[in-house]
């Protein structure tokens, strides 16, 4: 696995705008989800970014089983603030992404499933 931090001045909506409309990026909702923070995951690639207030943190995922573990550390991340829902992967409208989720087993992320 391959970690990148930087620093950046801006907010979230920089990666709303440069992200997703390249349709390989899926936003991971969450509780906090606001200007200064945001998460957007790439099944394609196995990336994960996410912006916290200036900070970035790339990972790079060597595999699947990789990918999956860092979903369950955002879940359990969340769990441990007190969140009252787990986070869940916005594919959008595009049916290509929701299915490469599916294919890495990262379903039960998604919008809308059922437990």
């Amino acid at each position: 696995m391959q970690i990148e931090k930087s620093f950046i001045d801006g907010d979230r909506y920089m990666f709303d705008f440069s992200l997703i409309p390249t349709k390989k990026w899926g936003q991971v909702d969450t509780d906090q989800d606001a200007w200064f923070y945001g998460t957007w995951a790439n099944p394609f690639e196995l990336k994960i970014i996410s912006y916290t207030e200036g900070d970035v943190c790339k990972i790079k995922c060597e595999t699947e089983d990789e990918f999956r573990e860092e979903f369950e550390k955002i879940k359990k991340h969340e769990a441990d603030r007190g969140s009252r829902r787990p986070p869940r992967i916005d594919p959008g409208f595009n049916e290509e992404l929701k299915q490469k989720f599916i294919e890495v087993c990262l379903e039960k992320f998604l919008h809308g499933y059922k437990l």
